[in-house]
């Protein structure tokens, strides 16, 4: 308990530091974590490669890495040094992360200028895109589609309804600025998504957008 609370202290920290980059003051819950991850709990027993963006403190990372699997790979790509201090902590310290410690790779990098030998079977996101400028919103779905496997998943979220609300009343640079990262990202979601999740026990509630580049491909 006391180093969930000690977690939450420095994401509410970066988070009034970064806000551009963090997007909530609260990290997320364990049932937007469950949704998230929910393609990735239905793996194979085949080993798999998990890439996971974004993971602050591990909101997201404490589900995985009760799902991954021996041959497993599991990178996670985090621009935050605080956030990083927090994870490499969490993989020594907590028994369910040290079990896959050796699967596992942290990149303190943005996740534009990641470069990997894999391709992944799934990809988990928590980067607050409605946040970022469309240009760099662009990029970041450009190296989704570049890092994931022709048969791959990928999961983010945003908060619900946030990007339609601020589309239709936000003025100037930036009801202009969320106006073109919906004309970014609505084409991926008419083309790629294949289900998406409504968490309503988060705050704020949030969505979950799975998408896959051949969405024929899903069960």
């Amino acid at each position: 308990m006391l180093k969930s609370i000690q977690n939450q202290m420095v994401f509410l920290k970066q988070c009034r530091q970064r806000h551009e980059t963090t997007g909530s003051i609260i990290a997320s819950s364990r049932f937007l974590a469950k949704a998230i991850t929910r393609f990735l709990a239905d793996r194979s027993d085949e080993p798999i490669c998990v890439l996971e963006c974004g993971p602050g403190t591990g909101a997201f990372t404490n589900r995985i890495v009760r799902i991954l699997k021996p041959g497993d790979v599991f990178d996670l790509v985090e621009v935050n040094q605080s956030f990083v201090e927090v994870l490499q902590q969490r993989f020594v310290s907590e028994e369910a992360w040290r079990a896959v410690r050796e699967l596992s790779n942290i990149h303190e990098t943005p996740l534009q200028d990641f470069e990997s030998v894999e391709s992944y079977d799934f990809i988990i996101s928590g980067l607050p895109l409605n946040n970022f400028p469309p240009d760099l919103v662009s990029t970041i779905m450009d190296t989704y589609f570049r890092l994931l496997k022709p048969t791959g998943t990928l999961s983010y979220f945003e908060y619900m309804l946030i990007r339609p609300i601020r589309k239709s009343v936000s003025r100037g640079a930036g009801g202009r600025r969320i106006r073109e990262v919906d004309a970014v990202l609505q084409p991926h979601l008419q083309q790629c998504r294949v289900a998406r999740d409504n968490v309503f026990l988060n705050t704020p509630p949030a969505w979950v957008q799975h998408l896959k580049l051949n969405p024929e491909t899903a069960d």
